[in-house]
């Protein structure tokens, strides 16, 4: 009996001991009070009658009382963190709740002031990051990204004196970087990218943190300098890429720096040697950056590179650059760099490369033979390369992610391809396959006779095919032309024509200063193998008579043609005094042919003839928004107007869109605004630097053959350098910007274009013209004012274009006038940006039975 009760005595305790430490006040019972209220229950990974000690993810101190670390990634759990749970973790060091969907903090969490880890990474919290995080002084990492946190960064990090590792990125936090960051002069790493911090950053930035290893600012739009980073010693890691730095990238490289990133900012000047400082280099990205001269000469002395990307800059032309002694090199990008010449055979000899792109350049001669080992991407498009395909790529090319050899003059044989393949990666190549013979002529001998037969049928084939082209040529060309088709003159016949030649509008005279016509080339950028000179365009406009003069706009005249090859083109001459050379204002014209957006209308070549920038545009086959709007035929021209279709002369006469056409629903006009909606933010916020148009309006919208619009006109202001004059670049009546009309006006920004879109909203809602029209009855004398006046009354509804207000939602078109009135703020800063107008027009897309 006494024994019994001993052993009882000595065995209770064992019992009692698991559940004591789930009492309340206790960490047992705030972390199982944590778990249960966050979903996890005790089957999935915890036995909560266990002791809390044992359970998976939590360690705690030698005493088995208070938890040291509780790491819970990837459990499930969801929803807010309630209070009085981890929260009352007094000791506790380390923290990991990543990859879960909490979507709130509790107000007790700020008091874990032991905490040296913190990881809040890849859930759904929203919000402002509270400034309590300066009460985590011992903190040594910080992880809170792919969240939705916003607002400010807090001043509060200055007290975080120990963080040696901050990943704020994959948020929307706003601003600029704090001050209060430079205060931890422990850190090592730094990740701040993909949020939407702008303004410059904090002087003393660079000199601040002495230990800092990697620093990743990447997809802001931060501004600043090369030197706002000279003074970081330890670097290895430097990705500041899709922002608005300045200055030269040669600064920029130490010898511990290992990965840069350096691409789509604002980098300017030269980078033809490399020295010492880049000789630990890795991973190096320059593309799209303001880069000009010669690409690097001793560029093999980068023996430790495997990723290489300098696409999309401005260099000379030149040759392929060496690359043979890059061994290492495993991506190699040079597309839009403007090389010439053969690709070298050497590349083969690069056996590690995986991907390589030389599209849109000038190449030649043949593709050679590349090790295939471990290739998955190549691009040869848009380049002169001919001959065949190496049969060895083609070989491969059904295990590869994406491959294109369009644009070129290569031959393949193209049994083994789809049509949709062919279309989309050998556009413009030839088919070498053999012509098949049909099987069923090998079943029996053919006799003498038959064949015969067949040699007599072939010949009177031939015969007949003759003579059908002789009467042709005879008869054909005497036809009379329809207007808008070149004369029968040919000036590529006339060799020995020669110039000065001078043409005259109706509101200018432009001369092409050229001795020989057939002398000056004409670059067309898709099919740089044709042959087209300025005489082309000489006989393609009818030597620019009248009769092709599509408008005689702001910028110059446009004249409608079709060139060589049955291209059709619309012909901008820009009449007004460049500053460039002629190879400055070739390098614009080129960098913006690079430019392609299914809603800008793409320049497809041009010419300098003598002092005249001739641009040369994709024909858009119906006409402008503005004639559109106003019910105008196709061939009333406005002078401030040029239409790459205003016209087509028919039996009955010129056509009319009349007001039963597209542009006469609510579908119609906003699927034309979100288009040119569309554009803008690809110019401000897709290019780099950013684009500004100067120049929106109605007219300048235009409609393709499928009546997508497109944007015209974008970037020529830059290639007149600074020759325009202020009434041409700042916009047109009606559409300019109040900040235009003070004394000491502004540059044009984006928020200018922003304002114009705005004015062509109007336009598209109301029918109306943005001046001198009839705004039923109201003192108003411009569309801006009236639209205005009506949406602050409330009473949008007033200025709905009678033409489609049955056709849609009525509540639809007034949040749309909403929209246009928030892009014509008086205050620049206070319109959108082209990319949440993007988002707000999104948001009222008619539905599909509207």
């Amino acid at each position: 009996m006494g024994l019994g009760f001993w052993g009882y005595a000595l065995i209770l305790p064992l019992f009692l001991n698991q559940f004591y430490c789930q009492e309340p006040n206790t960490d047992g019972f705030f972390v199982s009070e944590f778990f249960k209220q966050m979903g996890v229950s005790s089957a999935q990974a915890y036995n909560f009658s266990a002791p809390f000690c044992s359970w998976q993810g939590l360690f705690c101190d030698s005493k088995n009382e208070h938890v040291i670390v509780l790491i819970a990634s990837g459990m499930g759990l969801s929803g807010p963190i309630p209070d009085t749970t981890i929260g009352k973790l007094s000791k506790l060091q380390s923290l990991d709740l990543s990859n879960n969907k909490i979507f709130a903090l509790p107000s007790d969490f700020w008091s874990l002031n032991t905490l040296k880890n913190l990881n809040l990474s890849f859930n759904q919290i929203s919000g402002y990051f509270a400034s309590n995080v300066g009460n985590f002084g011992q903190l040594e990492s910080l992880d809170i990204s792919h969240n939705n946190f916003s607002g400010q960064i807090p001043e509060a990090l200055d007290s975080l004196v120990s963080l040696r590792v901050l990943k704020l990125d994959h948020n929307e936090f706003q601003m600029s970087i704090p001050r209060g960051l430079l205060g931890c002069e422990s850190l090592v790493s730094i990740d701040l990218s993909s949020n939407q911090l702008e303004g410059s950053l904090p002087d003393g930035f660079g000199s601040a943190f002495p230990k800092l290893k990697t620093l990743n600012l990447a997809r802001n739009k931060i501004h600043g300098r090369d030197t706002n980073f000279s003074d970081m010693k330890s670097i290895s890691s430097l990705n500041i890429s899709g922002n608005q730095f300045e200055g030269s990238v040669t600064s920029l490289f130490k010898e511990t720096l290992e990965v840069a990133d350096l691409s789509k900012n604002r980098f300017q000047g030269h980078i033809s040697q490399v020295d010492s400082n880049w000789f630990s280099l890795i991973y190096l990205d320059l593309s799209e950056n303001e880069l000009t001269g010669d690409i690097f000469k001793n560029l093999t002395l980068l023996k430790k590179l495997k990723h290489l990307n300098l696409a999309w800059n401005r260099f000379n032309r030149g040759m392929f650059p060496r690359i043979e002694m890059l061994t290492s090199l495993e991506y190699l990008n040079l597309s839009n760099t403007n090389l010439s010449g053969p690709i070298p055979r050497e590349i083969s000899e690069l056996s590690d490369l995986s991907t390589l792109d030389v599209s849109g350049n000038h190449l030649s001669g043949h593709i050679p033979v590349l090790s295939i080992k471990n290739l998955v991407a190549i691009d040869v498009s848009g380049n002169n390369l001919t001959g065949e395909i190496p049969m060895s790529i083609l070989e491969k090319l059904p295990w590869m992610e994406r491959f294109n050899f369009s644009f070129n003059n290569l031959t393949l044989c193209s049994g083994k391809f789809s049509p949709e393949t062919l279309i989309r990666s050998f556009f413009g190549s030839t088919n070498s396959c053999p012509i098949a013979a049909n099987p069923t002529l090998f079943k029996r001998r053919q006799s003498v006779t038959g064949g015969l037969k067949l040699a007599l049928a072939v010949t009177l084939s031939a015969m007949f095919l003759l003579v059908g082209a002789l009467v042709f040529v005879a008869f054909g060309r005497r036809r009379k032309p329809k207007s808008g088709e070149a004369k029968d003159v040919s000036f590529k016949e006339e060799q020995s024509i020669s110039g000065p030649f001078s043409f005259q509008t109706d509101s200018t005279t432009w001369v092409a200063d050229v001795k020989q016509a057939n002398a000056v080339p004409v670059v067309i950028f898709e099919k740089p193998l044709l042959n087209i000179t300025f005489s082309d365009l000489l006989s393609a406009t009818s030597n620019f008579d009248r009769d092709t003069l599509l408008a005689d706009g702001k910028f110059g005249p446009v004249y409608r043609g079709f060139l060589p090859g049955g291209i059709h083109v619309a012909v901008k001459v820009l009449v007004h005094g460049s500053t460039l050379s002629d190879q400055e204002a070739a390098r614009e014209l080129e960098f913006l042919g690079r430019i392609k957006h299914p809603n800008l209308v793409p320049l497809t070549g041009y010419c300098i003839a003598g002092d005249q920038r001739i641009a040369i545009y994709e024909y858009m086959e119906n006409g402008n928004l503005q004639n559109l709007l106003q019910d105008l035929p196709f061939g009333v021209q406005r002078t401030d107007d040029w239409s790459l279709d205003t016209w087509e002369e028919e039996d009955n006469g010129i056509q009319n869109i009349g007001h039963e056409g597209p542009v006469a629903t609510w579908r119609f006009r906003h699927m034309i605004a979100l288009g040119t909606a569309r554009a803008l933010a690809f110019l401000h916020h897709g290019c780099s630097p950013p684009m500004i148009h100067r120049d929106v309006k109605a007219s300048s919208v235009y409609l393709d053959q499928n009546w997508e619009p497109r944007l015209s006109d974008f970037g020529l202001a830059k290639v007149f350098g600074n020759g325009l004059d202020e009434d041409i670049t700042n916009g047109s009546p009606g559409y300019l910007p109040p900040e235009f009309l003070q004394p000491e006006q502004d540059l044009p920004t984006p928020k200018s274009d922003v304002y114009c879109f705005g004015v062509v909203l109007f336009e598209l809602i109301t029918g109306k013209k943005p001046i001198e029209d009839d705004y039923l009855g109201e003192k108003d004398t411009d569309l801006v004012s009236w639209v205005r006046s009506l949406v602050r009354k409330n009473q949008g509804s007033k200025a709905i274009d009678p033409k489609i207000q049955e056709t849609g939602s009525e509540e639809q078109m007034e949040e749309a006038l909403k929209i246009g009135y928030l892009c014509t703020a008086d205050l620049p800063s206070k319109r959108p940006s082209m990319q949440q107008v993007v988002g707000l027009l999104k948001d009222i897309e008619p539905k599909t039975n509207q």
